[in-house]
């Protein structure tokens, strides 16, 4: 079983974010990890990999430092890596990240799609779901159980107020949610081993695009940090008073 899953990295969930002057997130010091629900996805390949045989590559794009994150992958356990990476990619949106990863996949061979449903930084949870879209393949989407049998997924997936089960054939986009599983730790052995697994770096031209190609359709202007709290004063007494 051929398994691809789909990877961004991300700031640290627990890292204290600033802005520069420019109203810009300051990326100069910030802690930048495997975006955690892409975790999710990553760990769910290797454990159908060790159910049913086969591979798991592991494809990102971004600024060269993505490479740490799908070396952590690799550790993990994972195959291959693919990291799409070009000085026109600066300040690409969804729209051109979707299209950098499909052009990528449209020249492997899988069976079945993984991804986190969403990514922490900014959350659109767009990238996935345009990429199924570009190559037509069917999905399925915030899942919290998944099987693979008789070349179909069938998964258990969030709704409002409950869940629900879905079946489709594959090859086929399956996005995680947390709760799917729980994360494996690198080992030392799985570090050492990382450094010698099959690493592709591509630029656009590689895949046959260029920089306007992937021109973004929305741009973020500005961000701004939530005001502070109040200072919280506790009054004492009993309950009826």
């Amino acid at each position: 079983m051929k398994i691809a899953v789909l990877m961004k990295q991300t700031f640290d969930t627990a890292a204290i974010i600033s802005l520069d002057a420019n109203g810009q997130i300051e990326r100069q010091g910030v802690n930048l990890i495997i975006n955690p629900y892409d975790e999710f996805a990553v760990e769910e390949a290797l454990r159908l990999k060790e159910k049913h045989g086969g591979e798991v590559t592991v494809i990102s794009a971004g600024a060269p430092e993505t490479q740490d994150a799908l070396l952590q992958a690799l550790s993990m356990g994972a195959d291959k890596a693919i990291l799409v990476t070009d000085d026109n990619m600066a300040g690409s949106d969804e729209y051109g990240a979707a299209l950098i990863l499909s052009k990528v996949l449209g020249g492997l061979e899988f069976d079945l799609l993984l991804a986190g449903w969403r990514a922490v930084d900014d959350g659109s949870a767009q990238v996935a779901v345009r990429v199924a879209e570009l190559l037509g393949l069917p999905q399925i989407n915030v899942v919290t159980q998944l099987t693979i049998a008789d070349a179909k997924a069938v998964a258990t997936r969030e709704i409002e107020g409950g869940s629900e089960v879905v079946e489709v054939p594959l090859p086929a986009l399956v996005t995680a949610q947390k709760g799917l599983n729980e994360p494996r730790y690198p080992t030392m052995r799985g570090i050492m081993q990382a450094k010698k697994k099959p690493f592709q770096k591509l630029s656009l031209s590689d895949l046959g695009l260029d920089a306007a190609q992937i021109a973004p359709k929305v741009k973020a202007i500005s961000y701004f940090l939530p005001a502070p709290r109040a200072a919280c004063r506790i009054v004492p007494g009993e309950a009826p008073e």
